[in-house]
Formats: C-alpha cells, sequence, structure tokens
C-alpha cells in the first residue's frame, strides 16, 4: 500500500467526525445550482474552509457535488439523472465527507436526489394484435404488454386507459414482484358479421404533474364462428312443369346464403321431404340449387 495513502487512512480514523448534514435536492437540476450553504449548516468559519484546505472526499459522489471554499457552498457540478444513478431504487442518495487539515477533521454530507416526473410510461411494441373467436364467452382474459416508466413513486405508472370503450375493459394486475401487468377483459360478446375488426387504444399514465402518458394500439381481428344458419332468398318458391318433359329438366332453382366465413359459409342443398309418388320425380343440385 502507498505510505501516504496509509498515513492518511491512519489520520482519517484517528479523526472525530465533527458532524453531519442533510439535503434533499431535485434531480436534473443545472450546473452551477446551490445545495446547501455547508459553512453555516455546519457552524463552520469561511476561514477555516480556506486555511484548512477544504475538500470533498468520495468514490463517486464527487463527480455531481462540488465545494465552493470561498462561498461555502455546495454547488451541483454536473447533472444528475435520479435513473442513471440508481436506475428504480426509491430511495436515492450522495454520501460523502468534507476532509479539513490541520487538524484534521471530517464531516459526513449526505444528499437526498428527489424524483422529478421526467419520464413518460413507455410500451417496448407499439401494437399488439389477437385473433379472438366470435365464440368467446363472457369474461375472456387476454394478457397485454406492460409499460415500463423509469421514475418512481407517484411518478411512476398508476393506471391504465382502453379506448373505445365496448367490447373490452382494462383491468391492471398487481404481481407479487410489485409489478403491475395487465389484462384485456372481454366483456361483450363479439359479431364477425357486424365487426370484423376492432382497434383500440391502450394508455398508460403515470401520477406525476404534469401526468405523462404512453399508447400502444390493439387490433383484434374477429374469428368466424358457425353462428349462422343458411337463408333462403325466398320463402317460398313456385314453378309449373308440362306433363312429359324429358328427365333434366330445369323446373326451378334455389338460392341461400350464410352470413358465416369460410367453410362455415358453405352451403349444398337437398331435397328431404320427397315421399310417396313424388320420391323419384325432382331431384336438386346440392352445389347451385337447381331442382
Amino acid at each position: 500500500m502507498n505510505p501516504r495513502l496509509l498515513l492518511f487512512v491512519c489520520l482519517l480514523s484517528l479523526a472525530s467526525v465533527r458532524g453531519q448534514v442533510s439535503y434533499s435536492i431535485p434531480e436534473e437540476m443545472p450546473k452551477g445550482s446551490l445545495v446547501g450553504n455547508i459553512a453555516q449548516d455546519l457552524g463552520l468559519e469561511m476561514k477555516r474552509l480556506i486555511s484548512g484546505k477544504a475538500k470533498i472526499y468520495s468514490r463517486n459522489s464527487g463527480e455531481y457535488v462540488e465545494l465552493n471554499r470561498e462561498r461555502g457552498v455546495l454547488l451541483v457540478k454536473e447533472r444528475i439523472d435520479r435513473e442513471a444513478l440508481c436506475a428504480e431504487t426509491a430511495l436515492c442518495a450522495l454520501h460523502f465527507q468534507i476532509i479539513l487539515e490541520n487538524p484534521i477533521e471530517f464531516y459526513t454530507v449526505n444528499i437526498q436526489i428527489d424524483d422529478v416526473n421526467d419520464n413518460a410510461p413507455i410500451f417496448e411494441k407499439s401494437e399488439m394484435n389477437f385473433k379472438i373467436s366470435e365464440s368467446a364467452v363472457i369474461g375472456a382474459k387476454f394478457v397485454l404488454e406492460r409499460a415500463v416508466d423509469l421514475d418512481v413513486g407517484t411518478n411512476d405508472l398508476q393506471n391504465y386507459v382502453l379506448k373505445p370503450a365496448g367490447h373490452f375493459i382494462v383491468k391492471p394486475q398487481r404481481n407479487t414482484n410489485t409489478q403491475r401487468s395487465v389484462e384485456m377483459v372481454l366483456q361483450k360478446p363479439l359479431d364477425r358479421e357486424k365487426e370484423e375488426q376492432i382497434s383500440l387504444v391502450l394508455t398508460a399514465v403515470d401520477g406525476g404533474e404534469p401526468q405523462m402518458s404512453g399508447t400502444m394500439m390493439i387490433v383484434v381481428t374477429v374469428l368466424d364462428a358457425n353462428d349462422n344458419a343458411p337463408v333462403f332468398t325466398q320463402q317460398t318458391y313456385k314453378a309449373t312443369v308440362t306433363e312429359n318433359s324429358p328427365k333434366g329438366t330445369i323446373v326451378a332453382a334455389v338460392t341461400a346464403s350464410d352470413a358465416d366465413q369460410g367453410s362455415n359459409s358453405r352451403i349444398t342443398y337437398s331435397i328431404n321431404n320427397r315421399g310417396g309418388s313424388l320420391r323419384h320425380l325432382f331431384e336438386i343440385n346440392k352445389e347451385n340449387g337447381k331442382i
């Protein structure tokens, strides 16, 4: 170990802690902003700060705060970003000592860095897509991407809003790790024949002043269920045929439609009530409805 460093450590251990002071400042203060009047708060005379060559001793806090011996004040040396300094930790503080020589004294300084609402909630994805059957039951749940807010406390993410209101509502769920997941819950039956695609906007809002928010688009494609019966274009079809008409003569053609989609909309025709002497007189083309 360097002899000078060893001597310095020994002297520190022999010196007494003469005082302690704490400050609270918001993050993002401009360079040169006043943190506190350290001389006044510690009861030190200006000449003692100068003659004692007062300086800050710290592993890293000195990067953000500087001591002006002539004025006896602590100033912001570099802009402090609480999120970069302490990540998601709720309590964020700088700790360092003010060291004076001849005789050696040191004073403990704690500076709490308060969060300001400088981050909006952000979704990792700009859009989520769901394919949901129109036969989905009321109460069906669909997990959504949650937003992330780098701020803490009331400035953190507080709530979600889903618009337009109608088929779905949004329900935040707090997990065991205190992070909020969010679910979209079906509260009104879907009907593909009325609305094949539903576009929603999920908004995440924080509790800061001013309030900040982030949005994500949700697109729901409603899948078809076989919930529609074929419907004929007429309730009754009437036709006339002469006796002795040759086999294969087209007597009439019936037409039906189905509001479903894909294989659910495919129609085949059949005659089911033939009986007695009519049993073998007529037949229907199952594909086009010609009798």
